[in-house]
């Protein structure tokens, strides 16, 4: 359980240096310039993830059963998985309504994807797994939608077509990863 506890506290607080130490970070990359900073910050988020992978698979081996939730949270659990990947989609296709409206929709799909599995896995390393990065996202939503505020950010919406493809590239990549990804990528088939 340590290995994986240690991979989210190095791949999560990697990613929370700009939420935490903007200024610092602004510094390093100034001093470093922006290149070396990114092959850091990706050498350092790749070691967190290895180490998240590693420890979840050792601290699979010893299950300590924490809950048991009832068979029709499958269903809750992926209506909300598939508003995951929609947010997630909302992420990479500039000008959308979804991304105009939430802001940081990369971290909202970190929160819908977290409290998903949260609803249906009830051993302890999901908890930790799953709590941790459901945790980071809520405080780094909220923190990155009052710097938005505070800035005076929005984020522009080019109409109809634009959220239309937003939608169809989510509901494409959910159907695909619930019936081929989760399976081959966890091992374990959501349907």
């Amino acid at each position: 359980m340590l290995i994986l506890i240690a991979g989210l506290v190095i791949f999560l607080g990697s990613h929370s240096i700009r939420l935490f130490a903007d200024g610092w970070r602004s510094r390093q990359i100034e001093r470093i310039g922006a290149g070396p900073w990114k092959g850091l910050h990706s050498l350092v988020s790749i070691l967190g993830f290895g180490l998240i992978v590693w420890g979840f698979s050792m601290a699979k081996t010893t299950p300590v059963l924490l809950w048991v939730m009832p068979h029709w949270t499958r269903h809750l659990t992926m209506t909300l998985m598939l508003l995951s990947f929609i947010l997630l989609a909302a992420t990479y296709v500039p000008a959308n309504w979804i991304k105009a409206k939430v802001g940081h929709p990369m971290l909202a799909a970190v929160k819908v994807w977290a409290l998903a599995h949260l609803l249906v896995n009830g051993m302890l390393v999901h908890v930790i797994l799953f709590g941790a990065f459901l945790i980071w996202a809520i405080v780094g939503f909220a923190i990155n939608r009052r710097r938005d505020r505070q800035a005076g950010v929005t984020y522009p919406n080019a109409g109809v077509a634009r959220n239309l493809l937003t939608v169809v590239v989510g509901v494409v990549a959910f159907v695909l990863f619930a019936h081929f990804g989760h399976l081959w990528l966890i091992g374990v088939s959501p349907l």
